[in-house]
């Protein structure tokens, strides 16, 4: 097994035991997944090749020039929140618009990319993201030995992608005993 990637065993009131782990998916993964299992649908149950199309252009975006475009103005950042407030107008400003160019167009077309491949019916990108969650998780009502042997070695395959993430604990959490008056931590 990964020592990297914690397996936890959920043992609460009120819900099904299971054997959980912390993976950490991105939107890269959401998006490959909804492509290969065909997620992205029509009303009339078709694959939509426009929003798969517009999923693989989101993927191919290049996050590091889009960080280096946004920061051409020293001093300036196109994203500071309450920016409007404090600088109204600072979006027909000629020097502001020569300079971030590439970032505007370069946001201008990631914006429309995602607003293309979350427009599916029945919330589809939500709904998809909801059952790549699900996958790091593995109910363990009535369940023997085998299958409990059987979901640990799913949780390792599904972790094996991300065999050197360290684990980041908060600080403040030494231990959890829920409902435990009599252990001491």
């Amino acid at each position: 097994m990964n020592p990297e990637m914690p397996l936890i065993i959920r043992t609460v009131d009120n819900a099904m035991p299971a054997v959980t782990t912390e993976l950490e998916w991105t939107g890269q993964d959401l998006l490959k997944f909804m492509i290969q299992e065909g997620k992205f649908r029509d009303a009339n149950g078709t694959v939509s090749e426009a929003r798969v199309e517009a999923a693989k252009a989101y993927m191919k975006t290049d996050w590091e020039k889009l960080i280096v475009e946004r920061f051409q103005i020293p001093g300036f950042d196109p994203e500071k929140p309450f920016l409007d407030d404090e600088k109204p107008g600072w979006r027909e400003d000629p020097e502001i618009q020569n300079g971030l160019a590439n970032y505007f167009s370069m946001k201008g077309a990631m914006e429309e990319q995602m607003n293309v491949f979350k427009s599916g019916p029945n919330d589809e990108y939500t709904r998809a993201e909801n059952a790549l969650l699900m996958c790091q998780r593995v109910d363990l009502w009535c369940a023997g030995p085998k299958e409990v042997e059987r979901a640990v070695v799913h949780l390792y395959k599904l972790g094996r992608v991300l065999n050197k993430r360290e684990v980041d604990y908060p600080l403040f959490i030494s231990e959890f005993h829920p409902g435990a008056d009599d252990i001491e931590t």
